[in-house]
């Protein structure tokens, strides 16, 4: 039988509290809520389909941006992220494009190479500035009509809303249609979304995240350890334990559950590409803190990592990347709890 994860055992309490003494901010940073943007150098902007409901999210890095990927699920859909290897030649990047749509999302990035295009940013050649645009794209296609799906004119209407603001959570861009829970079928499934968090340091230094929640998993607060979205109970008003369930249940057949969570870190540290490398990898422990299970055959769970330079500071790659997974994790659960419900995924503001 599967237990609802939304009440504790008296260890499991003890784990909690645990759990928010090691998370809880020390005094010597601070999370911000205007997200991703809180780095200098970047822009973050959201196209949304509400129809379907699906979209895009384009980060902006226009005077270029050291950039670094690291792909940890079985099914990733991408784009040129194979240049972003720090044995590869291109050292900079000037957007990432994070979109719904499955594979034929990753048109949204063409629409962003041509608003920079139109500015003349790229990398220099012979024959011109090429942009430098990496994508990821999470599925989305089960919810509503799977023929709506972002393409270039998406993208480029992104780019085109980008700013320098607080970021816009929720059911935004490239979270519009973004779900999680999936694990126990669709139909027990609850709302994804989009956050985005920063951490400020002493002396400048900034680490931020911005993630498109579609998991399989349930979600978790780390600094609680409270499950706050996922697979539902039977009776819709709880939580399932999927924990237990894993250990339990008959082994699954069927088709195996379509998701991908995305995520953007960024510092305005000066970094290598291998260093920027490091921190994707190292932002990882954000999913596997906040998402359960994370990185698995049947997703394309992908971090890029952007460094802008503009910190004129050493750069402590260990505290950077530790920093980095806690912004992840922080954000997964903004992007949970900023979501509204739609037609047949509840939101976790909707349970009691």
């Amino acid at each position: 039988m599967m237990q609802s994860s939304m009440s504790l055992t008296a260890a499991g309490t003890v784990l909690a509290a645990g759990l928010a003494l090691a998370h809880r901010p020390d005094a010597t940073f601070q999370t911000a809520s205007q997200g991703l943007t809180a780095v200098a150098g970047l822009k973050v902007g959201h196209h949304t389909l509400t129809g379907r409901p699906t979209g895009c999210t384009v980060i902006l890095a226009e005077a270029g941006a050291v950039g670094g990927v690291d792909v940890r699920g079985g099914s990733p859909g991408t784009r040129d992220t194979e240049l972003l290897n720090p044995v590869n030649s291109v050292a900079e990047v000037h957007a990432i494009v994070l979109s719904g749509g499955s594979a034929f999302g990753l048109a949204a990035a063409d629409g962003v190479m041509t608003y920079l295009d139109e500015k003349r940013i790229g990398y220099p050649t012979s024959g011109g500035a090429v942009p430098i645009v990496p994508a990821a794209i999470l599925f989305d296609l089960a919810v509503g009509d799977a023929r709506v799906r972002p393409g270039a004119d998406c993208g480029h209407a992104a780019a085109r809303a980008a700013g320098d603001g607080p970021v816009a959570e929720g059911n935004v861009g490239a979270g519009a249609g973004a779900t999680v829970g999936k694990l126990l079928g669709s139909a027990r499934a609850m709302k994804g979304g989009l956050g985005s968090s920063a951490i400020h340091l002493p002396g400048g230094l900034v680490v931020g995240a911005l993630v498109a929640v579609n998991a399989v998993g349930n979600v978790t607060d780390p600094s609680t350890g409270r499950v706050i979205a996922g697979a539902r109970t039977e009776d819709g008003g709880g939580i399932a334990d999927l924990r237990a369930w894993l250990r339990t249940a008959p082994t699954a057949g069927g088709r195996p559950m379509e998701n991908t969570t995305l995520g953007v870190v960024a510092t305005n540290a000066r970094l290598t590409k291998a260093q920027a490398t490091k921190l994707a990898q190292m932002a990882h422990d954000g999913y596997a803190r906040a998402i359960y299970p994370a990185h698995l055959p049947s997703d394309g769970d992908t971090i890029f990592a952007l460094a802008t330079g503009t910190h004129t500071g050493s750069a402590d790659v260990t505290r950077i990347g530790a920093l980095a997974a806690d912004a992840v994790a922080d954000a997964i659960v903004r992007g949970v709890r900023a979501a509204r419900s739609i037609p047949g995924y509840p939101a976790a503001r909707d349970l009691k």
